[in-house]
């Protein structure tokens, strides 16, 4: 039997020699753990700074992007009040051409009623030279009335009052030549009181009874720029491809070609 104190040393022994190993394998652990903290404490670090970077880049493009949009949305005002500027400018020389032609209107009405009245006017002798002299032209009644109605509508600015003496004028002479004139100036003087749907009905009246008539044509026109104005683009285009069909050949239907340009056509 082996001797007891030499199996007590031996244990010791084994007990101090555990406790060695275990020890060494905790200080191993403990080694490890710090490595892994330290490496931990670094890959926050570096997610942080790459973070840190790509917010400061995020934000310098977004600044980039919103300088960029700033400049462009200066640019396209800029671009819309040009465009603006052109429109107006358009709509003031359409406005002035259409004066234009009203104003030609009204000369060769004139002048037609000055030579209807020579032709009318006997020829009187003068003197002994044999030469004739010609009267100075006067209006009828039924003319007169008439330029004095456009003339209350066109300079005067009075719209009621001469429409009242152009009404007066159609149920008096209602196969007068200057008929279809006088129901068209009816529609413009709607036009000035800013009564629209009245002067659409009133060119609508010189379309459907003169319909031949060249008045027509500028009825036609009026009565599309005036369905354009109150924002029925269907109605003015229709009216307008319908003038440049029925008149093709007057200014008017050129001005109607130009504002269904305008209109998408």
């Amino acid at each position: 039997m082996k001797n007891p104190k030499f199996i007590v040393l031996f244990l010791i022994l084994l007990t101090l020699l555990s406790g060695c190993i275990a020890s060494q394998e905790e200080l191993a652990m403990s080694r490890d753990l710090a490595e892994m903290k330290r490496r931990l404490a670094a890959t926050e670090r570096e997610l942080a700074t790459q973070q840190s970077d790509r917010v400061g880049q995020t934000r310098q493009r977004l600044d980039t992007l919103t300088q960029q949009q700033a400049k462009t949305q200066a640019e396209l005002d800029n671009l819309r009040l040009e465009l603006q500027s052109i429109n107006g400018r358009f709509a003031d020389i359409d406005q002035q051409r259409n004066e234009l032609q009203e104003e030609l209107a009204l000369v060769r009405d004139d002048l037609g009623l000055r030579i209807s009245a020579l032709e009318q006017q006997p020829s009187a002798a003068a003197g002994t030279t044999g030469t004739t002299q010609i009267p100075a032209a006067t209006a009828t009644q039924p003319e007169t009335v008439y330029l004095q109605a456009v003339d209350m509508i066109r300079k005067q600015k009075q719209y009621a009052n001469g429409r009242k003496q152009l009404e007066g004028f159609l149920q008096k002479n209602p196969k007068h030549a200057l008929a279809p004139n006088a129901a068209y100036w009816i529609g413009e003087s709607y036009l000035g009181e800013k009564e629209y749907e009245k002067a659409i009905l009133a060119f609508e009246e010189v379309i459907r009874t003169y319909g031949e008539h060249p008045k027509a044509a500028a009825a036609y026109l009026k009565q599309g720029l005036t369905f354009e104005q109150l924002g029925d683009r269907n109605s003015a285009r229709a009216i307008l491809e319908k003038l440049t069909k029925s008149f093709p050949l007057s200014e008017e239907a050129q001005t109607a070609k130009q504002r269904l340009k305008s209109l998408g056509n």
